[in-house]
């Protein structure tokens, strides 16, 4: 089993979807790591990751909202699509089994709030 854990902050608001009659909270999540190069020029590295919730507790999508930083834990998989100059491009997908609230842009401080599958 593969396991990915992931503090990072939501791009933009999480849409709440229904496949197949079953609820998923759809929404991206970027990580960002910093570090200096060999010249000493501070790189910025951010990583996106394509989430998917499937709950029936679709009341937390209220909170995932733009800058909303949160602890993701999952299954991940990795896909190719093809963008609008047909090129093939890698994307990270995971299948979240726990969410947990960190803190909000929009907020001072935000309660940490945790939501298992």
């Amino acid at each position: 089993m593969i396991k990915l854990q992931v503090i990072g902050n939501l791009g933009k608001d999480a849409l709440v979807n229904n496949v197949n009659g079953k609820s998923v909270i759809n929404f991206n999540v970027a990580h960002t790591e910093k570090y200096k190069n060999k010249d000493n020029v501070e790189v910025n590295n951010t990583t996106w990751l394509s989430c998917a919730y499937w709950t029936e507790k679709t009341n937390v999508a209220s909170y995932l909202k733009k800058g909303t930083q949160v602890f993701i834990e999952g299954k991940p998989e990795a896909k190719i699509y093809t963008n609008s100059n047909n090129m093939n491009i890698p994307q990270l997908h995971i299948r979240i089994s726990y969410l947990q609230l960190v803190n909000s842009r929009n907020q001072e401080q935000t309660e940490t709030e945790s939501f298992n599958q």
